[in-house]
């Protein structure tokens, strides 16, 4: 390297990493932004060429002011404070000039996000500029430009149509994501952070003929009765031999018969039929992505094959935006991609960089949204179920929405403004069977009473197990567990105060414990974390309070395989100073009351009664619906890129990674390498608001001074109550005014 060459990141003399130079980065921003927008625009059904170009341009021009002679300065010394002059003023400020605002708009995210474009046109001859260096640097524009003429080559003109464009949200954001992993990619790969991108072959036929044989292999070894094992070999043909023409499909099979495989079967139809590069599994909870990773590896990986390379699991929401941290995001390379329901949807409605970069990744995908039902709060659907219909039409993709309970959601005008037609992977005659198991399988029963900890806790016990037990919050199922086990009751505690990786572990233990036909006497109290997806069969289950398709998915994990006689699930009301309760599910609660009393557990099937259970509650809280839903829609057609994001939460909370394991907690403070997977399945997710809190903030310590990961420095139990152990005591003080022992 030249001394005068110019640099694009500083050297890192404590961890012997050169300076990388402005030619090398640009060159390797480019590279990696036009291989992802090729990739991703074979799929596409517009104008590809003005997209490329767009793409291309900002990545070139992205770090033009970074040849500022103050920039340059600062980062030849390595210093860690911000450069002088914001560096992406001058690509904006070249950009604008040429009416090339699409790139502009890119540049000017880059780092930043993407904008509000209503605010920034409000800025007038401001608008893409930084009102604090903008005459400075357009002084200086044509020298920047003849430093990267010098380096880099010159700056051709623009040659296709700017004014052509059809841009919407998604295909923005698309467009971003390709620019972005470029820039993100190619400076973590400098700083040793991440290895080049490594392509793992499709080989969908291969991998649909060996899940026929897993399948087969299943039922060969069940112990389901023969009535079930018949109904989940005729879902897996069903699912399996279905057209794949269509973009949007659904499949409401009841728990337990084989939706799991026989979706996947479809879906490595639909990607042999359509020539498409990914399957994405997006499931609501983190709890069941380990589960189902297991069954796909099992299932999907071939002879020879890396599991970890062919299917990934993607927990929580991982994108860090700070340099040091970026090692540690999760990519969506994989030909399987096993993800959450938060970040999937999150990523398509989001404008930072951190999350969009790895979105252009989706087009060309076949999706399976499992336990569709809990995926998104309704009121995000109206604007998703736009974004659905775009990478359907647009971008080929395809998409399965599947579960036990399965409301259809797109035959109701307030969610897709016409009623839509969305077919079903089963015929009409196999779910009149289905549901006719079902009735035979399970019951479910309202109690009247409202009970405190120590009535629920002998109600409990009153009944047949192993039992099942699932509440509303964190809080009230550590505290349940607490005192059955201070009662020297038999008890496990699941719920997401335990790490992925505790998680996974007690679930292998309820497995096995579950299939011991002597061992009865016992209770596992959970969050909803069990309820969709969970390979669990229950004698006896018990839901407090919450919506109608939260109770049925319970009933999913109680007699699942059919072999006992009619099981019995209880819905129920607790009152206790140390369970705290769920506000934001009253509308739900009340809407299931009313379904209890009019009978419809007794005579209607589980989509009937989802489906009318959606209707209620959007009538009872209409106004606070059609606020939220219309205001998404009226902001990402003003493309306020900031504010959809705010109102597109999953969670509508602020949740921050919280690392238990002290080796991790160490590697971190020394800067060192962590595998993104093991950071995440040795941390916790704490809510922000909690971190800061009396009980947790002695607790919660961060990283480096990072406010967006921290470490836990309190009592952690990870057979038991995870970090609940430290808070409990805090409670009981709280309650009490001592704590008990």
């Amino acid at each position: 390297m030249k001394n005068d060459e110019p640099l694009a990141h500083s050297a890192k003399p404590d961890n012997d990493i050169p300076a990388q130079t402005y030619s090398g980065h640009i060159t390797a921003v480019l590279k990696r932004a036009e291989d992802n927008v090729s990739a991703m625009t074979r799929y596409f059904s517009g104008d590809a060429k003005v997209m490329h170009d767009a793409v291309i341009r900002a990545a070139l021009l992205h770090d033009l002011g970074k040849l500022d002679p103050d920039n340059q300065a600062d980062l030849k010394q390595g210093s860690k404070r911000h450069l002088s002059l914001n560096h992406v003023d001058a690509g904006t400020s070249y950009l604008t000039k040429s009416k090339e605002f699409e790139a502009a708009f890119f540049v000017y995210g880059h780092h930043r996000g993407l904008c509000s474009v209503p605010f920034e046109t409000g800025r007038e001859a401001l608008f893409l500029r930084d009102e604090n260096i903008d005459k400075e640097v357009d002084q200086k524009l044509n020298d920047y430009l003849a430093d990267h003429a010098e380096w880099c080559g010159n700056i051709d003109e623009l040659s296709s149509d700017i004014a052509n464009s059809g841009w919407t949200g998604l295909s923005r954001r698309l467009a971003f994501s390709c620019l972005v992993d470029g820039d993100y990619g190619d400076t973590a790969v400098h700083y040793g952070g991440e290895v080049e991108k490594k392509s793992v072959s499709q080989r969908w036929k291969e991998r649909l003929e060996h899940l026929s044989a897993h399948v087969q292999k299943l039922q060969n070894q069940s112990d389901a009765s023969d009535e079930r094992k018949a109904q989940r070999q005729k879902t897996y043909e069903a699912c399996c031999n279905a057209d794949t023409k269509q973009g949007l499909y659904s499949c409401d099979s009841p728990v337990g018969t084989g939706k799991t495989t026989a979706v996947m079967a479809h879906l490595l139809r639909a990607a042999i039929d359509k020539k498409l590069r990914h399957i994405f599994v997006v499931l609501p909870f983190t709890n069941i992505i380990k589960q189902s990773v297991d069954v796909y590896r099992e299932s999907l990986v071939l002879p020879g094959e890396n599991a970890e390379e062919v299917v990934v699991e993607h927990h929580h929401q991982a994108d860090f935006s700070s340099y040091d941290l970026r090692q540690h995001a999760s990519l969506w390379t994989a030909p399987i991609i096993v993800t959450t329901a938060v970040q999937f949807f999150e990523t398509i409605g989001a404008n930072h960089p951190s999350q969009l970069r790895k979105l252009h990744e989706l087009p060309g995908s076949a999706i399976f949204l499992d336990e569709a039902h809990a995926a998104i709060p309704t009121w995000l659907w109206p604007q998703a179920w736009r974004w659905l219909k775009d990478l359907t039409a647009h971008w080929r993709c395809h998409f399965v929405f599947a579960s036990g309970s399965l409301p259809q959601f797109w035959q109701n005008e307030k969610i897709t403004s016409s009623v839509e037609y969305v077919q079903n992977l089963l015929g009409i005659k196999q779910m009149t069977q289905a549901n006719k198991q079902e009735r035979k399988r399970i019951s479910y029963f309202s109690c009247n009473k409202e009970f405190d900890i120590n009535s629920l806790i002998k109600f409990i016990q009153s009944k047949n197990g192993p039992r099942l037990v699932v509440l509303n919050t964190v809080q009230s199922v550590a505290v349940l567990a607490w005192k059955m086990r201070k009662a020297n009751k038999q008890v496990m505690h699941l719920s997401t105060a335990l790490t992925p990786n505790d998680r996974a572990a007690l679930v292998e233990d309820v497995k096995k414990r579950l299939i011991k036909k002597d061992d009865k006497d016992w209770t596992l109290v959970a969050t909803s974390c069990v309820e969709a997806g969970m390979d669990f069969s229950f004698a006896t289950a018990f839901r407090e309070k919450c919506s109608a398709a939260s109770l049925i998915q319970i009933g999913g994990r109680v007699n699942r395989h059919g072999a006992s006689a009619q099981a019995e699930v209880f819905d129920f009301r607790v009152n206790d100073s140390l369970m705290n309760n769920n506000p934001q599910i009253v509308t739900s609660m009340n809407v299931l009351k009313t379904l209890f009393d009019e009978k419809y557990f007794e005579t209607k099937t589980s989509t009937e009664i989802v489906t009318e259970a959606m209707r209620r509650e959007l009538m009872s809280d209409f106004g606070k619906f059609e606020r939220i839903a219309s205001e998404i829609i009226k902001q990402e057609q003003v493309n306020d890129y900031p504010e959809v994001a705010k109102l597109c939460k999953v969670i509508d909370s602020d949740t921050r990674l919280v690392v238990v394991k002290n080796e991790i907690i160490e590697a971190l403070r020394r800067y060192e390498k962590v595998n993104s997977l093991e950071l995440i399945c040795n941390s916790v997710q704490i809510r922000f608001f909690k971190i800061n809190s009396k009980q947790f903030s002695s607790f919660c310590v961060p990283v480096n001074n990072h406010q967006e990961i921290y470490s836990w420095q309190g009592k952690y139990d990870g057979k038991f109550l995870g970090y609940m152990e430290a808070i409990i005591p805090l409670l009981e003080l709280d309650a009490n005014g001592f704590a008990m022992v």
